[in-house]
């Protein structure tokens, strides 16, 4: 999926964005279990199959996982593996494919609802059914499609099991609704429409697993339904779940119902969502909202600075007009942010422009700092860095400056420490740049210590 995890891991730092959680919910949406758990009965007289099985079904040889769970139920019907085994068998078969497999594993299925009606499986197995009966209904079976169907349609109906957590129903509606789309999409999206439209919380669950199949197919009805979603359901989960899939929808109508959510919205997590959102989208608007918003003082200081950080890690963000922005704000959380994002561009002008904030003495100690270190992440020099140093009065930049040298790499920056420890007036500084200096491998540093000691 293109570029959706740009720079995620420094994303986090600075924003409470949880991509991955929206990636499992995703995942999660027609999720069964495809793991047995592992064994709790060791004195149970199948245990020994169950093991086996389970090693199997671990290792895809699903043949091998469908004889061994088939053997533990028809030699130990008792065994407290038995009611599971039946699901495990049936999930096997599934991955196995072709129709025979597939009508076996529903007999299965059918077994376990009948003789262990109270499974620990048995959520997982409506759902495996649902499943295994929209394959079959994708290779022509009438019957399958009929059930699917029906099923799908239940779905948008109002009513539905109390509470909007997400409970089997949910699952297996959600089951059946996926299995329509991959039959037909036409007659998919009305239904996942119809789901949407439902305002009732016990449907909450159900919203937000629709979300994210009609998020795999692309078209308008496509983009009508999410943009209508993120602007007006109801439960905060399913408008996220609708602009994190906006952010797919590359259009100028979703870049502008995600630029009214950003600025507009009273939900500041809907809010960060939306900017993210903004930040994929192919779209040069998309890039010009996210200035737009990043410049715009009646917009919330945090929205505004998840703006310039996914600016920064936009290739049309630009360091140009990061550096430029920079100079019209007068907030530092801000401006830090700015810093940050025209570090992560590694261009030679960025970097010069860097150096120059720490040098600048109109520039707060603060930004000189931050600018600072990052010059040091950039491919400064120790020479350059030495030269800023003997620049400085404030002690708290010229320790800095120090911190920032053990961070270089090369000779130069030792060198640096180690005129800094041997001739500073201040022996504050000299204690710093010794101390940086013993986490050098550095063999001159080694030596300037011993030295210092000997004296």
């Amino acid at each position: 999926m293109r570029a959706l995890m740009l720079g995620l891991t420094a994303a986090l730092t600075f924003s409470s964005i949880e991509v991955p959680q929206l990636f499992q919910q995703a995942r999660a949406t027609v999720a069964i279990a495809d793991q047995p758990p592992a064994p709790w009965l060791q004195s149970d007289p199948g245990d020994s199959l169950y093991r086996m099985a389970r090693e199997a079904l671990r290792r895809e040889q699903y043949r091998a996982a469908v004889e061994r769970f088939a053997e533990l139920t028809r030699r130990y019907p008792r065994s407290g593996y038995a009611a599971d085994a039946l699901y495990w068998e049936a999930f096997a078969r599934y991955r196995i494919g072709g129709d025979a497999e597939l009508k076996t594993a529903l007999a299965r299925l059918e077994d376990q609802k009948r003789r262990f009606p109270r499974a620990a499986t048995a959520g997982d197995a409506a759902a495996l059914a649902t499943r295994i009966q929209g394959t079959l209904a994708r290779s022509g079976d009438n019957a399958a499609a009929e059930t699917v169907t029906i099923e799908a349609t239940d779905a948008g109906r109002e009513g539905g099991r109390a509470g909007g957590d997400c409970n089997e129903d949910s699952d297996v509606k959600a089951a059946a609704l996926n299995a329509v789309l991959q039959m037909d999409s036409e007659r998919a999206l009305p239904l996942l429409s119809r789901v949407l439209a439902r305002r009732d919380e016990g449907s909450a669950c159900l919203r937000r697993k629709a979300v994210f199949l009609v998020a795999q197919k692309a078209g308008p009805q496509t983009e009508d339904i999410l943009i209508s979603t993120a602007q007006q359901d109801p439960d905060p989960e399913v408008r996220e779940q609708a602009v994190f899939w906006l952010s797919q929808v590359s259009t100028p109508r979703a870049v502008a119902a995600l630029d009214s959510i950003a600025q507009r919205s009273s939900d500041p997590g809907l809010q960060e969502k939306a900017v993210f959102a903004l930040s994929q989208q192919r779209d040069p608007r998309a890039a010009q909202a996210l200035r737009a918003i990043a410049e715009r003082k009646d917009v919330r200081r945090d929205i505004r600075g998840n703006a310039i950080f996914w600016l920064g890690q936009s290739k049309s963000g630009g360091g140009e007009y990061l550096r430029g922005l920079y100079t019209r704000l007068d907030d530092d959380e801000l401006k830090d942010k700015v810093i940050f994002g025209i570090a992560q561009s590694g261009k030679p002008e960025d970097r010069r422009w860097l150096f120059e904030v720490a040098q600048n003495p109109r520039e707060s100690v603060e930004m000189r700092k931050k600018a600072i270190f990052w010059s040091s992440q950039g491919g400064i020099t120790g020479e350059e860095l030495g030269r800023l140093y003997a620049t400085l009065q404030d002690r708290e930049l010229k320790e800095q400056v120090i911190f920032a040298l053990s961070q270089v790499k090369g000779p130069g920056a030792v060198d640096q420490m180690i005129e800094i420890a041997r001739k500073d007036k201040d022996p504050e500084m000299r204690k710093k740049a010794v101390f940086w200096l013993g986490q050098s491998r550095d063999p001159r540093a080694a030596a300037l210590i011993e030295e210092l000691l000997n004296e």
